[in-house]
């Protein structure tokens, strides 16, 4: 098996693990969707794939970078899954949290397109084309691993891995092992550097998901009896007011029939 089938295979899989990891905040856009609010989920880390898609997507064009086919496809699929989450997000966010996120979407895509303008006729070559897209991928693709640095700093401050799904860790730990592979068989190092940075920013949360899993439960829990106790509470009300409210109307009742009022 030659070293071009080999990096053809291992891109293969490259695209089937990137589209896990496109796929695996569903469950999380799902419960959005189904409480009608995002709470504290952040778009970061979904505004920064979205750039990093619409970058390697300009990359892997025949007029940049050609035979590049497998980084069209999964780049091209990732955007439009990263598009449809955003959707998702400004459907259930208000007020500013909603406007900030409709200006940076607004400020990629008009960058994007100028950056497209200005390479494609300003460099004339391949090799130039390739070096110019490739090194600002770089920058945009360590941006997006690095962007759930934030979340990976709330899970430290709480104890908890209540925003953090592990299922996504798992993915993106996948997806930049592979991707990885890929571009280290033909050496590529516009891949090379986002994608490894990837590896070690997932290992990182997947770490912690290990350290704090017991917190989170317990937490939880701690979260579930204190709304159990709350209805209790509020449950228990109920007939005290009820029998205050009867004994108005009995004693009502009875200085009617006292006064000959019934």
């Amino acid at each position: 098996m030659t070293p071009d089938t080999i990096r053809t295979v291992i891109g293969i899989i490259g695209n089937g693990t990137a589209l896990m990891l496109y796929l695996s905040p569903a469950p999380t856009f799902y419960n959005i969707w189904k409480k009608k609010t995002v709470e504290q989920y952040s778009a970061v880390p979904y505004l920064a794939t979205v750039l990093n898609c619409m970058i390697f997507l300009l990359y892997g064009l025949p007029v940049v970078q050609p035979h590049s086919m497998l980084i069209i496809t999964i780049n091209g699929i990732g955007l439009a899954i990263e598009l449809t989450y955003i959707a998702i997000f400004l459907a259930y966010s208000v007020g500013a949290a909603r406007r900030r996120v409709l200006l940076i979407l607004a400020v990629e895509v008009s960058f994007v397109a100028a950056f497209a303008a200005l390479v494609l006729n300003l460099a004339h070559t391949h090799v130039l084309r390739s070096m110019i897209v490739g090194i600002f991928g770089v920058v945009v693709g360590t941006g997006m691993y690095a962007a759930p640095l934030s979340i990976m700093k709330m899970v430290i401050q709480t104890k908890s891995v209540e925003y953090m799904p592990l299922f996504l860790s798992l993915a993106s730990l996948a997806s930049g092992t592979c991707w990885t592979a890929y571009a280290l068989i033909e050496f590529d190092i516009y891949i090379t550097i986002p994608s490894g940075l990837g590896v070690v920013f997932a290992l990182g949360q997947v770490i912690l998901y290990a350290i704090y899993y017991k917190s989170t439960q317990q937490i939880l829990e701690t979260r579930k009896q204190q709304i159990l106790e709350a209805r209790k509470g509020k449950a228990d009300q109920i007939p005290m007011t009820e029998v205050v409210v009867d004994g108005k109307n009995e004693n009502t009742t009875s200085s009617g029939a006292r006064n000959g009022h019934y």
